[in-house]
C-alpha cells in the first residue's frame, strides 16, 4: 500500500502514537489523531509533543463521519483490538495496523524479532549487544522501550534491527516477516486483554506466520506448546530449538555447565555458564536463544562468545542492588507475572524475604506460592 497523500488515523497519544505520527509525517502522509480520553488537554499535549501541532485531534468518541475518508488506522499497542470503535472500523473495511506493521512498511534492512512471556527484554538486550559488536548499524527497538516507528525512517539496507515484540503488538501484524524470530516460552499472562489462553498463544505464534524457508525461527524445546508448533508443519522457516534439559540432535543446549550449538555439520562449544554474569537456568535459556539468533543471522561465534561473557543483567530483572549486613538485595520488579516471579525465586540461593505487589491480570498464583519451597521466610504484599 502506497500511503503517500493518504489519511491515516493514529489511535493513542502516548509514546507509540507520537512515534507513528512522526514517521507518517516524514513520509508525507496525512495524520488524524484519536484518543479516547475526552478530558485530554490539547494545548498541553501539543506543547509536549510539537509533532501534533498541525494534526487534527479527535477526543472521546469516533463517529461515522470521523471514520469516513480514512485509508488506514494505526493502533498503539495499549489499545485492545476488540473495542467497539475498532470493530466499527473493521466493518467499514479500513485496514488496521499496529506500530510494528507500520514500521516494517517503511524500514529497510533485516529484522531479528523476539517474543515470549518471559525473558524478552534480557534476550533482546543481549541479542542487540551481540549484533552491535559485529554489525555497523544496529537498532534495538520495540517493547524494550523504543518504538520501531521512531527509527524506521533512519534504516538502510545494511541495518540490523533487533526487536522485542509483545503479544499486543503481534495482534496487528499482516506482512511482518523477520529474518530470524524467537519465541522463548508461553505461560499465562495478559488474559485480561486476550481473554483466553488460546488467543494469547495464537498472538505469540503469529511472529513466525509470514516467515519463509530462507528464514529462521528459534523455539524452546522444553515448552510443550512451542515444541508442538515447531513439529506441526505450520512453521515454514528453519526451526532451531534450544533446551536446558537435554541434548538435541540439532540446536543449542546445555550439557552440564557448557552451552553447545550443534548444527547439521558440527558441534560448537559456546561458553561455560560460570563465565556468564547472568544468574539462573532461565537466563541460560535466554543466552542460548540469543546465541542461536545471532549465529543464524551471520555473526561470528568468537564475537558472540565475547559479547555474552561481557553482558550484565538488564535493569529490574533479578538486578543486584547491594549487600548490607550480610543481606543481598535484588530488584526483580520486571517479574510481572507468576512464571517470571518464580524464576526470580529460583535464582535465589539463600533464605529470602519477598516483597510482592501489582495489579491483577487474571493469573493463578498457586504455582508461585508452591515455588517458595521453604526458601521464602517472609512475604510482604503491597498494592
Amino acid at each position: 500500500m502506497d500511503l503517500t497523500g493518504k489519511t491515516v488515523l493514529v489511535v493513542g497519544s502516548g509514546i507509540s502514537g507520537v512515534a507513528a505520527t512522526e514517521l507518517l509525517k516524514k513520509k508525507n502522509v496525512n495524520v488524524v489523531l484519536f484518543d479516547g480520553n475526552k478530558e485530554l488537554d490539547l494545548t498541553a499535549l501539543r506543547e509536549k509533543h510539537p509533532v501534533f501541532a498541525d494534526v487534527k485531534i479527535i477526543l472521546g468518541e469516533l463517529t461515522a463521519e470521523d471514520r469516513s475518508g480514512l485509508d488506514l488506522v494505526v493502533l498503539s499497542p495499549g489499545v485492545p483490538t476488540d473495542l467497539p470503535m475498532v470493530e466499527d472500523l473493521k466493518k467499514d473495511g479500513i485496514p488496521i495496523w499496529g506500530e510494528i506493521e507500520l514500521a516494517c512498511h517503511f524500514a529497510k534492512g533485516r529484522i531479528v524479532a523476539i517474543t515470549g512471556t518471559n525473558g524478552k527484554t534480557t534476550t533482546t538486550a543481549l541479542c542487540g549487544e551481540i549484533m552491535a559488536n559485529y554489525y555497523r548499524d544496529v537498532k534495538v527497538v520495540g517493547n524494550i522501550g523504543i518504538p520501531y516507528t521512531s527509527v524506521a525512517a533512519d534504516t538502510t539496507d545494511e541495518t540490523v534491527t533487533v526487536a522485542e515484540i509483545s503479544s499486543f503488538q503481534l495482534e496487528t501484524i499482516h506482512t511482518f516477516h523477520p529474518a530470524v524470530s524467537a519465541i522463548l516460552n508461553i505461560t499465562p499472562d495478559h488474559l485480561n486483554r486476550h481473554h483466553t489462553m488460546e488467543n494469547y498463544i495464537a498472538a505469540k505464534l503469529s511472529i513466525a506466520k509470514n516467515q519463509g524457508p530462507e528464514q529462521t525461527c528459534v523455539l524452546n524445546y522444553e515448552d510443550e506448546v512451542l515444541r508442538a508448533f515447531g513439529e506441526s508443519g505450520q512453521v515454514k522457516a528453519k526451526v532451531v530449538y534450544f533446551s536446558s534439559l537435554r541434548e538435541l540432535p540439532q540446536g543449542i543446549f546445555l550439557r552440564g555447565d557448557q552451552i553447545i550449538l550443534r548444527t547439521e555439520k558440527e558441534e560448537i562449544p559456546v561458553v561455560r555458564t560460570g563465565e556468564l554474569k547472568l544468574l539462573g537456568t532461565h537466563n541460560f535459556e535466554n543466552v542460548m536463544a540469543a546465541v542461536a539468533m545471532a549465529y543464524y543471522a551471520g555473526v561470528d561465534m568468537d564475537s558472540i562468545r565475547r559479547s555474552i561473557c561481557e553482558f550484565t543483567a538488564v535493569e529490574h530483572r533479578i538486578e543486584y542492588v547491594t549487600e548490607k549486613n550480610g543481606v543481598a538485595y535484588y530488584n526483580d520488579s520486571k517479574g510481572t507475572n507468576p512464571d517470571a516471579a518464580i524464576k526470580g525465586i529460583q535464582a535465589m540461593d539463600r533464605p529470602t524475604l519477598l516483597i510482592g505487589g501489582g495489579y491483577d491480570k487474571q493469573s493463578s498464583y498457586d504455582e508461585w506460592i508452591e515455588a517458595f519451597d521453604g526458601k521464602v521466610r517472609f512475604l510482604v504484599l503491597i498494592g
